[in-house]
């Protein structure tokens, strides 16, 4: 039986859609299920300040992506990393047990799309005055 709060993110989803010109990206897919998940991030200031997802999936999978971007926008980067997939579960008041997996999906898209950042950011670091004035 799914909680009251994963039906309102599965039939009203929050921030779906791709983060135009998006600092990371993330793409997980579960192959037991046939889920696959989207997260695209911008960060501003070391903050995550829009998140999208896109998800083809179970009701369980959109509403855990939804869940997720409601619960990082704004935070930190060290505090959206934190997100672990039992807190994604639990801010939907739970899933039934065949459904956990789904919650594992949105917390590893949201914390690759993170780590492309990241990776992007300190390949980027050393040379980013000098690029911006060449044509």
């Amino acid at each position: 039986m799914y909680s009251d709060k994963v039906m309102e993110h599965f039939r009203n989803p929050r921030n779906v859609g791709v983060v135009e010109n998006a600092d990371g990206t993330g793409k997980v897919g579960n192959p037991v299920c046939g889920d696959i998940m989207e997260m695209t991030i911008k960060v501003e200031d070391d903050r995550l300040v829009d998140v999208k997802f896109r998800t083809f999936g179970c009701g369980s999978a959109i509403a855990t992506s939804s869940i997720t971007t409601e619960l990082v926008i704004g935070k930190t980067i060290e505090e959206a990393l934190a997100l672990t997939n039992r807190a994604v579960a639990q801010a939907l008041d739970g899933l039934p047990p065949n459904k956990m997996h789904c919650s594992n999906l949105a917390a590893d898209a949201l914390h690759d799309a993170i780590k492309d950042y990241l990776s992007k950011r300190d390949g980027l670091e050393e040379p980013a005055g000098e690029g911006e004035s060449s044509q």
